[in-house]
């Protein structure tokens, strides 16, 4: 964390300095805002907290409820989000809070006595080491209140204005801003009362019911699958040996049994298989009391006792695999032809079962995907057809995760004896796990996503996937650390020069494409006024840090910072060396590459150091150029 290059600060260093509308924001939502969020759920929440990075910008985010979600539905924290909160400052911190899964355990009916579970595997949750980070459990409402942290401590001070229900919506073909909303107060002393809110821009988070997603007209697909499961949080005594991990269990006849430790270290979540629902009795199902749902599950642990004390949370639900055609509101036959004004994110925009542990997870990087490009139009950074990216990546990850969904709920609600392979659940696990974790997702070519002209160049960060990180040596500290880890969630685009072999300072790629970036009126970093401050440029070297003169490395790279301008030393690294090379980890040219990163930390191209003119043309594609407005 840096902080001192605006004075000397001996408060909580997180806290930012209010700034623009931060300054005196008002209690009351205004009549016109920039951005209106509805839902502060995950995906909303996520959104919220990365566009009060922006001081620019007005943004509130309403919801129905009286307060804070205090027992959250979602509870897998899958390692793609654990970085992601990383990046917005609060990894470590819930890390500790959660309860960390390391292995999966099978359970499933002992041959010799099929009336009995017996275990018959351990699978790694991470053997292929895709990720530093752990997969924890902590409740959702956990997550949410980090998210609310930071956006407190962010310039704009922001924070969720509760009480207010979404009614409708109408997007006018005119004005600056086009989007008019009726909230209602669903709590409070005004309750009942209605207001009408102006919005540049719009998002539906608002969940699976989403009155959004139903004001704009999206096709949300899909159907249940007729199959029913009881999820309850539980404290208990029990003989079970494998209570705190986490495991699948599959008994001969009684049904099925996903067994997840939650935080803290007594309390534990089942979904208990209900069977199979017809559909004529699906209100009865969701009657289902939890003692019978109890009962289920004491019948498949046997020949284990379960003891239950207490019942923290208790509910029944089907199976549900929709996902919507579109996730905005430019219709199909439309696309191309104008640039959309309302979003639907998270489960608005796609559900599926609890089990695969997504839907918290994707619906994260659905508000990440949009809240950064809206912060870069509305700020003047990008041209509006930066937006349009949004439903064109995440409608396809939705249907991705869709697919996915369906092939491992189906294993998972199928009998033992009715499996070809007596192995089929345990390796289908082992081949989901990366794409479960989050790291499966690759954007295709388009505007902010380059082709794989020069992915050879560094083959370890294959172009539309998430930057994966790696160990360096920070040199002005000799301090080794991730470097992932030094991204943070401020909108920034980031440039990674991995430099050639030639000693830094010398006439070299890394020394040419330096001054380009500093000096050229074709560079990114001079496409306006204090563009520069846009990026976060990093160079990583080949040699030890002990080899290179700091004194000699470019400028770009060290810039000044701040009202006295000081010298930002912590963007140059080097070479761990060894088994910890990030050159040879990552599969990167001896010669050097330009890895270019999204600010939601997914890579969007990878370059020669000497290729200028196609790093020109890849910003030029998006940026506004100098003494254009915000939209």
């Amino acid at each position: 964390m840096q902080f001192h290059h605006h004075g000397y600060v001996s408060e909580d260093p997180r806290v930012q300095p209010a700034s623009e509308v931060g300054l005196n924001r008002p209690e009351r939502i205004p009549d016109q805002v920039d951005v209106l969020i509805v839902g502060a759920g995950p995906a909303g929440m996520i959104a919220a907290a990365q566009l009060a990075q922006f001081p620019g910008i007005t943004t509130r985010i309403v919801d129905r409820r009286a307060g804070r979600l205090e027992i959250g539905q979602a509870d897998g924290i899958q390692k793609r989000s654990v970085e992601t909160f990383a990046a917005f400052g609060f990894a470590d911190e819930i890390v500790a809070e959660g309860c960390e899964v390391t292995q999966t355990v099978f359970w499933k009916p002992d041959p010799r006595d099929v009336a009995r579970i017996v275990r018959v595997s351990r699978e790694p949750e991470d053997e292929r080491d895709v990720s530093e980070f752990p997969h924890i459990l902590v409740n959702q409402a956990r997550v949410l209140d980090y998210f609310g942290r930071v956006m407190a401590q962010a310039p704009t001070r922001m924070k969720v204005d509760w009480g207010l229900e979404f009614e409708d919506l109408e997007i006018s073909e005119s004005g600056d801003h086009p989007v008019t909303v009726t909230l209602a107060h669903s709590a409070g002393e005004h309750m009942g009362h209605r207001q009408l809110v102006r919005a540049r821009y719009v998002i539906g988070t608002d969940g699976a019911h989403s009155r959004v997603r139903g004001a704009i007209g999206c096709n949300f697909s899909g159907g249940a699958s007729n199959h029913a499961w009881g999820v309850v949080d539980l404290l208990a005594v029990t003989d079970f040996p494998d209570i705190r991990t986490k495991c699948v269990i599959q008994s001969h006849d009684a049904g099925n049994i996903l067994l997840i430790p939650r935080e803290g270290g007594y309390l534990v979540r089942l979904y208990v298989d209900l069977g199979d629902v017809d559909a004529q009795a699906r209100s009865s199902i969701r009657q289902t009391p939890v003692e019978e749902v109890i009962a289920r599950a004491q019948a498949i642990l046997h020949p284990y006792t379960l003891d239950v004390r207490h019942v923290a949370w208790y509910s029944v639900y089907e199976v549900g695999h929709r996902v919507c055609d579109r996730f905005d509101d430019v219709p199909l036959d439309r696309i191309g032809q104008r640039l959309p004004r309302v979003f639907i994110a998270g489960d608005a925009s796609h559900t599926h079962s609890a089990k695969a542990g997504q839907g918290m997870n994707v619906s994260m990087q659905d508000g990440w995907n949009l809240a950064w490009k809206l912060g870069h139009v509305l700020e003047g950074r990008s041209l509006e057809a930066l937006l349009a990216t949004y439903s064109a990546e995440r409608q396809r990850i939705g249907q991705d995760i869709i697919d996915f969904d369906k092939r491992w709920a189906t294993m998972m609600a199928t009998p033992p004896e009715q499996l070809g392979n007596p192995r089929e659940v345990e390796a289908a696990y082992a081949q989901i796990t990366e794409f479960a974790q989050g790291f499966m997702t690759q954007y295709a070519p388009s505007l902010i996503t380059g082709d794989a002209g020069h992915e050879a160049l560094a083959a370890g960060f294959p172009i539309g996937r998430r930057f994966r990180s790696a160990r360096v040596m920070r040199v002005a500290d000799a301090r080794p650390l991730q470097l992932g880890h030094e991204a943070r969630a401020d909108g920034r685009w980031r440039l990674y020069v991995f430099a050639d072999r030639a000693p830094i300072g010398d006439d070299s790629p890394t020394t040419r494409l330096a001054h380009w970036l500093a000096d050229s009126a074709d560079s990114p970093l001079q496409a306006q006024p204090g563009a520069a401050a846009w990026y976060d440029v990093k160079l990583v070297c080949q040699q030890s840090h002990t080899e290179i003169d700091i004194g000699r490395v470019p400028a770009v790279f060290m810039p000044r910072v701040g009202p006295y301008e000081l010298v930002d030393y912590e963007r140059v690294f080097a070479s761990l060396g060894g088994a910890d090379d990030i050159f040879a980890q990552r599969g990167i040219s001896r010669d050097g590459a330009l890895v270019i990163v999204r600010p939601d930390q997914y890579v969007a191209h990878v370059l020669p150091l000497a290729d200028t003119a196609e790093l020109a043309a890849f910003f030029r594609g998006f940026l506004r150029g100098p003494g254009s407005q915000p939209s």
